[in-house]
């Protein structure tokens, strides 16, 4: 009989999962629930100094980094965009009234801007960074809706996202912008200099540093509890920007200027993956931002604990009682092969030579993936301009070379513990 009666219970709570579930539904659906606005013709014209303001706030926020995948049609989107809830693909800015924006209005523009609500209503994946641009100030977002506006307009339908179930349900990122959506305004802090307060808002708005630069949670926002301790950029490691910096060479505010705007600094590794984008376009941006963000970015630096400088010169065959000795000769051999011939060599200012090893920070970052990346792919210009670069190894080193090569640089170049996993890491590495 009390067999009998729990089955007969068993259904009730099906129907209460089911009904729970259904409340979810729709209070996601209440809570994400927007009204379209209405479409307005693209202005006919605008104030040439607004324009050339959104061009350097434009490039400030790297927006072509995302919005062009050919440089022959720029802001025209379809650049694929990998998270852990799938792919989103970045989509049309340009004027064009079909497929692109040139029916938003400046009220359209900031209401996706500051929450991530398209003209139409929807909701916007927060691959698209509004949780940092909504707090813009209005004068600068009414700069980059003139500058888009007068970009030529493209056609350029979206392409569909592709999202593991259930993420592909738009309303569900009601819940992510009521934990991580803040839109109080920007405050300057008044203990700080001008240059500091400025830096720091093109930072923390604009250039969206920590959107690559700091730990997610696994809802997929930031983790500010960590800011700048580090994160994830692609299929890159973001080094940290903080006090847990491991820059074996420690920055100056001057050598980070230069390094944001060329890519380039004296005792630093050249840029590669994602910050090759962001140097492309800070290259092109104000000086003085530039400036301004190097010196709020450096006031987090400078709080690294003072290191020794590494000693700098070719590196040594593996020792004799070294408890992996095989990987390590392996990997020496490696390094013998494809680094030592420029590496060992050191970089001078007009030198085709390369950095001593010692130096490179992807030796002591505490995630191989940049690493494998740059043992794999190398480092290229972008594609018709001049520019240091490396050769990449993908298809002169099998897996068990480039584990040995990455293990052995780590070991004898920046002389620290083992990473964990870097058989996973350089299978990871092959997959597109």
């Amino acid at each position: 009989m009390k067999a009998a009666i729990q089955g007969n219970k068993r259904p009730s709570r099906w129907w209460l999962a089911l009904a729970a579930l259904a409340l979810l539904a729709l209070a996601a659906w209440w809570i994400a629930s927007r009204p379209a606005l209405p479409l307005q013709a693209a202005p006919a014209q605008a104030d040439t100094r607004l324009v050339a303001r959104g061009a350097n706030l434009a490039r400030l926020g790297m927006c072509a980094a995302c919005h062009t995948v050919d440089a022959a049609r720029p802001y025209a989107g379809g650049l694929p965009i990998d998270t852990p809830f799938g792919t989103v693909y970045s989509t049309n800015i340009t004027p064009d009234a079909r497929t692109g924006i040139g029916g938003w209005s400046e009220a359209a523009f900031t209401r996706s801007m500051r929450q991530g609500v398209s003209r139409d209503g929807h909701l916007l994946y927060p691959a698209f960074p509004y949780n940092h641009y909504t707090q813009l100030a209005q004068d600068d977002i009414r700069a980059l809706y003139a500058y888009v506006m007068t970009r030529p307009a493209l056609h350029a339908p979206a392409r569909e996202n592709r999202m593991t179930f259930p993420f592909g349900w738009r309303p569900l990122l009601a819940f992510w912008n009521l934990l991580y959506l803040d839109e109080s305004p920007w405050r300057d802090d008044p203990r700080q200099p001008a240059q500091w307060n400025r830096g720091a808002y093109v930072a923390n708005t604009l250039a969206h540093c920590s959107a690559c630069h700091t730990p997610r949670t696994l809802l997929g926002g930031p983790d500010l509890k960590r800011r700048f301790d580090g994160g994830d950029a692609g299929n890159w490691y973001a080094p940290a920007l903080n006090a847990t910096s491991p820059s074996p060479v420690p920055w100056t505010r001057e050598h980070l200027a230069t390094y944001l705007r060329t890519g380039l600094a004296p005792g630093h590794a050249i840029a590669g993956g994602p910050m090759q984008d962001v140097v492309r376009n800070l290259g092109q941006a104000d000086a003085a931002d530039v400036a301004a963000l190097s010196t709020y970015i450096h006031g987090d630096l400078a709080q690294a604990p003072a290191r020794a400088a590494p000693a700098a010169g070719p590196l040594p065959a593996p020792a004799a009682n070294d408890s992996d000795l095989e990987r390590m000769r392996l990997g020496h051999a490696m390094y013998a092969m494809a680094c030592a011939s420029c590496h060992d060599a050191g970089r001078g200012a007009s030198s085709g030579a390369a950095l001593q090893l010692q130096q490179a920070v992807a030796l002591y970052d505490p995630d191989p993936r940049s690493l494998v990346r740059i043992i794999r792919d190398g480092i290229a210009p972008p594609e018709g301009e001049p520019g240091r670069q490396m050769p990449g190894f993908a298809t002169m080193m099998n897996d068990a070379q480039v584990v040995a090569l990455a293990a052995y640089l780590r070991r004898y170049g920046a002389q620290a513990e083992a990473w964990p996993e870097l058989e996973q890491t350089v299978q990871k590495a092959k997959q597109p």
